[in-house]
């Protein structure tokens, strides 16, 4: 799908300018702050890690709920954004973890912020579209809702951090929820919106995008028939350092079933 063209003349665009910048903070929300480096020793539940970080072992706030095990194992290099809240009994959040020559971004929350960042900036839409974040329709609650031009439109990011031999992967575990976007997505086509599913794919260095087959066959399936209605779907990498992450180019994505 090609970018919406720039209506910088459209009466409507410049009424809703004003807008989106009360809905959406444009300002750089992508760099962390006081992000240190760590040595990952043990995950005992899907929130917390043990890591040695400056000589000391330190329980942590893991960043993403997801199963990773293929990114937490023992001895990978981490990296940590410590706390401002010195009453929190954690101190320190992982948010990023190295496997081999990548840099791969574990933050589940951030998907969401880049992508915000990404669409006010004027990327897929123009850069006086309405953006209207966590908006809900029918049964869902979409994470974007875009209006540009009298075009309206849902959008719904999903974060990607499985990489298998340069090809990213979602999702890592069975998602209901995620079947449930993507034929929700479906239906907003049928009732004349357009609509995209974005995959965030939290690194640099994947050469496509695919559903990961193996673990939810479902969620392939349900890819193919959201594309077939109409929904566009779309896989962007990013540059990824240890304070920063920033979506950067499309990635190829490919629906074809496995034999």
């Amino acid at each position: 799908m090609q970018m919406l063209q720039n209506a910088g003349a459209c009466e409507y665009c410049k009424e809703t300018h004003l807008k989106k910048q009360e809905i959406l903070d444009t300002g750089d929300t992508m760099r962390y702050k006081s992000v240190q480096e760590g040595i990952f020793l043990r995950r005992p539940n899907r929130f917390i890690a043990h890591v040695i970080t400056e000589g000391k072992e330190e329980v942590c706030h893991v960043k993403n709920t997801g199963r990773c095990k293929e990114l937490l194992i023992p001895g990978a290099k981490v990296y940590l954004e410590k706390s401002s809240n010195p009453n929190r009994k954690t101190k320190f959040d992982v948010i990023g973890v190295e496997k081999g020559n990548l840099l791969i971004n574990m933050d589940s929350q951030i998907p969401n912020k880049a992508a915000g960042e990404w669409l006010a900036k004027g990327n897929l839409f123009s850069g006086s579209a309405l953006i209207r974040p966590e908006t809900k329709y029918g049964n869902s609650r979409f994470d974007f809702y875009v209006e540009d031009c009298g075009r309206k439109a849902f959008l719904e990011v999903k974060g990607v951090t499985l990489e298998d031999e340069k090809t990213a992967k979602f999702p890592d575990a069975p998602t209901l929820r995620g079947v449930k976007h993507v034929l929700e997505l479906g239906e907003c086509v049928r009732a004349g919106y357009e609509a995209y599913l974005l995959f965030v794919i939290q690194m640099k260095g994947v050469r496509k995008m695919m559903p990961n087959w193996e673990t939810h066959p479902e969620f392939g399936e349900a890819l193919i028939k959201a594309r077939d209605q109409g929904v566009h779907i779309l896989a962007y990498d990013c540059l990824v350092e240890a304070d920063r992450i920033e979506i950067m180019d499309a990635v190829p994505v490919s629906l074809e079933r496995p034999e």
